[in-house]
């Protein structure tokens, strides 16, 4: 390792491209670098940063116009280019990005790509003098025992869109239904399709608790969260009846068969989104929750609120809530 380490990375796209471009040093336009990091290994762990890392490398690699693969985990990226599948006749050079500088299975690439020039950026050197380290030609660390600390690479890494924040609120209970009970079945559809989607998902579990900080404590701490919603997806009829409170769309489903609470609470409210738990469809759900996240869904929420939070008592809200919605 040399004094790349003491020196400072810039985030910025064009700037790391510059820098990178330094440290590459490669011959042609042909060449090709492979871009791995502890996302690469069949058992590493694939952190938020560890990804927003590598995208904000291979920005800077399609800023120069350099030829590029990502080795991914076959276990967090089924189907993705794998460490084994990257020959390395194929790479000019590898590039290692984020995480520390330690461990046999970096020491491990330094074998497998011995014939390749191999660069380390952003990562944790926490022993300069170690096979992990020296086994680089250039490591330029956000931190370690040199004293040397630079801003880390996810921290200014492209984002071109915010994926929504989506609450989700089920319940696995309810046996007073008995037979009529099918949620089991509601989730086999839901929570593949959900975990699909491009949203940041969130438990928003009703159920109170005042030793378990995973939940909230008092039911204005529920609604706090349930406000900064942008969805919310549920089964629940506190979770439907607390979101449009809120003004937050909810995306409901009626997990007993023939409808119950839920169904004659979103009836009440003519609220649209509801969708009965037999036959339920990824195609209904991506219908709906395509409106949810409209401005029409979204309207449609603040109008309910308006009229929750009003003296709803013994009125029906069929001259608030009209058929705009839909």
């Amino acid at each position: 390792m040399n004094d790349a380490a003491e020196r400072h990375l810039p985030g910025e796209p064009a700037g790391l491209a510059a820098r990178l471009h330094g440290l590459l040093r490669l011959r042609n336009s042909r060449s090709r670098v492979l871009v791995t990091g502890w996302f690469s290994f069949l058992d590493g762990e694939v952190t938020a940063g560890d990804a927003l890392a590598e995208r904000a490398v291979v920005t800077a690699l399609d800023h120069l116009g350099i030829r590029h693969d990502t080795a991914w985990s076959p276990v967090f990226a089924p189907g993705a280019l794998t460490l084994e599948a990257a020959l390395p006749q194929d790479y000019e050079a590898v590039l290692f990005v984020c995480g520390p500088l330690h461990g046999e299975r970096i020491a491990e690439l330094h074998r497998r790509y011995a014939s390749c020039r191999r660069v380390a950026v952003g990562v944790s050197v926490l022993d300069p003098d170690g096979p992990a380290a020296r086994g680089f030609h250039e490591v330029v660390a956000r931190d370690g025992t040199t004293g040397a600390v630079t801003a880390d690479l996810a921290a200014n890494a492209p984002v071109p869109t915010a994926p929504a924040v989506a609450g989700v609120a089920l319940t696995y209970g309810q046996g007073e239904y008995g037979d009529r009970r099918i949620h089991d079945r509601v989730g086999e559809v839901l929570l593949p399709w959900l975990a699909a989607q491009d949203c940041a998902r969130i438990e928003a579990d009703t159920r109170l608790a005042r030793d378990d900080w995973r939940h909230c404590r008092t039911p204005d701490q529920y609604l706090s969260l349930v406000g900064r919603l942008d969805v919310m997806v549920t089964d629940r009829l506190h979770g439907l009846v607390l979101a449009l409170r809120a003004g937050v769309p909810a995306l409901v489903v009626d997990p007993v068969e023939g409808g119950a609470k839920v169904t004659a609470q979103a009836r009440l409210l003519r609220w649209p989104a509801l969708l009965p738990g037999e036959g339920l469809l990824p195609e209904l759900l991506d219908h709906w929750w395509a409106w949810c996240l409209s401005p029409a869904g979204a309207a449609a929420a603040r109008r309910r609120r308006t009229w929750l939070l009003g003296d709803t008592v013994m009125r029906s809200p069929v001259t608030e809530c009209d058929d705009r919605d839909v």
